[in-house]
């Protein structure tokens, strides 16, 4: 029988994998339409973010791959499993929006430096579609994301909503090229231009969490106030000295010090760390692991400040 941890985490990688699995059939379609509709309406704003929607396909089968890593159990190799496959997709695919950029922002001085052709109006009604498509794929992903806590699945979403701005920021230029006539044709290159700088902000916003969760950063203070209140509520402890949190993928492992009364038996303080650990696993159903210390209440110990601040609470 599975534990609430695993059949969070199972759930969790499941619905990812259908919406990126969703995301990667929407992009095929999309980069097709918009290359063809580049090509023809003689817009290469159009063209990259074609090129661009490639690069969404792409990073969803790192995040479809990352997620099935993700979920294999632990092994002999990997006791904690293999959980950090997840925050490493969700890594590639900011690098991935990074290097899709920088290859727009060249593309397009490349193409303002060269004389050509205003783009054919039909391209608007293309990119109106583009738009509209990427922002309700972007907001069904970020949910599915946000849910899960997964920093892969935010990142593809992010990736999505990359799209829609490359394709807003294509149909208010080829507007402007049309509008302007002669003098304006370049207005869709600087339109992509102007674009790529905003997908690479959203490049390195998106890079930090995956690298966080890599490098074992405690996810929120929130969430590690909320455990200590958790385990100090078990009865018989008296506070909590520490609280270390590892997030593994969808899962949370737990190394918590709680302190008792110092003249309670082995047996007793064995008893006391195991109700804390069945507390937080059945209050917390990310929860996968709690490795539980018992520390005797010193005088010493209980004088120190945020012990204190925990007995007034």
């Amino acid at each position: 029988m599975k534990s609430k941890s695993n059949l969070f985490s199972s759930e969790a990688a499941r619905q990812g994998i259908r919406t990126t699995i969703i995301g990667i059939v929407v992009s095929i379609c999309l980069a097709i339409i918009k290359i063809i509709t580049g090509i023809l309406g003689n817009s290469y704003a159009l063209i990259a973010d074609g090129i661009e929607s490639t690069t969404d396909v792409f990073t969803s089968i790192v995040v479809v791959t990352g997620l099935r890593i993700a979920q294999l159990p632990p092994d002999e190799k990997h006791p904690y499993g293999h959980g950090k496959a997840e925050p490493f997709a969700g890594l590639i695919v900011s690098l991935v929006l990074l290097i899709a950029a920088v290859i727009i922002i060249f593309q397009s001085i490349r193409e303002i430096i060269t004389p050509h052709h205003a783009p054919a109006s039909f391209t608007l009604i293309v990119l109106l579609l583009v738009v509209f498509t990427k922002e309700i794929l972007f907001r069904s992903v970020l949910k599915v994301g946000d849910q899960y806590g997964s920093v892969a699945v935010t990142n593809d979403a992010w990736h999505h909503r990359g799209d829609a701005i490359t394709s807003g920021a294509a149909f208010i230029g080829i507007s402007v090229a049309l509008i302007g006539g002669e003098g304006y044709e370049s207005a869709d290159d600087f339109a992509a231009l102007f674009a790529s700088v905003i997908i690479i902000y959203n490049a390195f916003r998106l890079m930090k969490p995956a690298l966080d969760e890599i490098m074992d950063a405690t996810p929120t203070q929130i969430l590690k106030d909320e455990i200590i209140k958790v385990a100090n509520s078990v009865e018989g402890v008296i506070a909590s000295e520490k609280c270390l949190i590892r997030k593994m993928g969808f899962d949370y492992f737990i190394d918590i010090h709680i302190i008792v009364d110092g003249n309670l038996s082995v047996f007793d303080g064995h008893e006391i760390s195991h109700k804390v650990k069945d507390r937080l696993t059945e209050t917390f159903k990310q929860i996968n692991n709690v490795l539980v210390h018992v520390e005797p209440a010193t005088e010493e110990r209980m004088n120190r400040e945020h012990i204190k601040k925990q007995i007034k609470k």
